[in-house]
C-alpha cells in the first residue's frame, strides 16, 4: 500500500499530520496512539482535547507543560476543589488558553472523575468498556480516509455529555481516542502503525 505519509528528514515515514515540526514529530512517535489506561492520564488528555476546540492540538502540545503547571498537574482530586479565587488566576495566566467555560468545564469534570472512581468502576473501565479493554485497531492508507468522528465517539460522547462532561463532543472525543491508544490511526504505511499495534496493556 503506497498511501500519502510523510517521509522526514531521518528517512521514517509518519503520518501526514505532524509535518515538519519538531514538537509534533516527537509526540506523533512517542504517545500519540499509544494505549493509556490510567484514570488520571486519560482524564489529563481529555481536558486538553476540550481546551483545544476551536484551535489546532499543536497550539495546545506547545502549552501543555504549562497547563500541567497551572492545573496541579491534572490531578482532579484537588482541582475539584477549585474556587472563583483560582479561576480568576487561570485566567490571568497568558501561559494557558483562557476560557472560562472550559476552565469551568474543567472542574466540573474533575467534580464527575471522582465520583465516577468513587462509586463506578473508574473513569478508565468506563472508557475501555466500550472497546471490551482493547484497542480497535484501524488500517487507513491516507488521512483523506480518516474519520473525524465514528458511531463509537458518538457513543462515548452522549454517555459523557449525560453525566455532565464540557466540550467532549463525538470529534473531540475522536481526536482523544486517537491520542489515547483507544483506536489505531495511524497510517498504515506509517513506521508507528506496527509498532503501536503490537503494544500490550501491562499487567
Amino acid at each position: 500500500m503506497t498511501g500519502d505519509v510523510k517521509v522526514g528528514k531521518d528517512g521514517k515515514e509518519r503520518c501526514q499530520w505532524c509535518g515538519d515540526d519538531a514538537l509534533y514529530q516527537a509526540y506523533h512517535d512517542t504517545e500519540w496512539g499509544v494505549p493509556v489506561w490510567d484514570s488520571r492520564a486519560l482524564f489529563e488528555k481529555l481536558i486538553l482535547d476540550g481546551f483545544q476546540a476551536g484551535l489546532s492540538w499543536i497550539t495546545i502540545l506547545r502549552k501543555r507543560d504549562n497547563f500541567i503547571k497551572a492545573f496541579d498537574g491534572f490531578q482532579p482530586e484537588i482541582i475539584a476543589g477549585y474556587g472563583s479565587e483560582k479561576i480568576d488566576t487561570l485566567m490571568q495566566d497568558t501561559g494557558i488558553v483562557r476560557n472560562r467555560a472550559k476552565i469551568e468545564g474543567t472542574i466540573i469534570g474533575a467534580q464527575l472523575f471522582v465520583d465516577i472512581e468513587e462509586k463506578e468502576d473508574g473513569f478508565s473501565n468506563l472508557l475501555w468498556n466500550y472497546l471490551d479493554g482493547e484497542p480497535l485497531q484501524n488500517s487507513w492508507v491516507n488521512m483523506s480516509d480518516i474519520p473525524t468522528q465514528t458511531p463509537l465517539s458518538q457513543a462515548i460522547s452522549k454517555d459523557l455529555k449525560k453525566r455532565g462532561f464540557k466540550f467532549v463532543g463525538p470529534t473531540i472525543v475522536y481526536a482523544f481516542m486517537q491520542a489515547v491508544g483507544m483506536v489505531n490511526d495511524h497510517q498504515v504505511d506509517c513506521f508507528r502503525h506496527a509498532e503501536v499495534r503490537n503494544l500490550k496493556r501491562q499487567g
